[in-house]
């Protein structure tokens, strides 16, 4: 398992709640679902970056990687 890093993380009480029950319906802890979330927005990022690098017509390589 990879190492994870311990960081301080504020939320409103607001977000709290909405992510508390995300995680609750999806049978995740808090720290999980936030996680999910972070993974989720990584990979489509990537994807987003990929294709408008295939658009300009090069591999996509070099930025943020």
């Amino acid at each position: 398992m990879a190492e994870k890093k311990t960081i301080p993380l504020r939320l409103s009480t607001k977000m709290w709640e909405e992510i508390s029950k995300w995680a609750e319906n999806e049978f995740r802890s808090i720290n999980g679902q936030i996680e999910y979330i972070l993974n989720e927005a990584i990979q489509k990022r990537k994807k987003l970056i990929k294709s408008k690098a295939s658009e300009e017509g090069n591999d996509g390589k070099g930025e943020d990687e």
